[in-house]
């Protein structure tokens, strides 16, 4: 299982908190409302580019220092 370390790093446009991962990836949670992460990439990586594809099911997801909600 892969485990992803994401590193809250502001609000995109939409008011969606963007995270990164230690390799530079950006992350975005595309429902902070919901009890669970919705996390996608961004599109070329930009911080505020479109959410781009969903993390896998099998990914473990630490937040640092945490989850950013509505």
């Amino acid at each position: 299982m892969k485990t992803l370390n994401l590193v809250f790093r502001g609000r995109d446009g939409w008011d969606r908190p963007v995270y990164v991962c230690n390799e530079g990836t950006l992350y975005v949670d595309v429902n902070p409302n919901n009890s669970y992460a919705h996390l996608h990439t961004k599109s070329n990586n930009e911080f505020d580019g479109e959410p781009d594809w969903p993390i896998g099911e099998d990914v473990k997801v630490n937040f640092i220092p945490k989850r950013i909600r509505w």
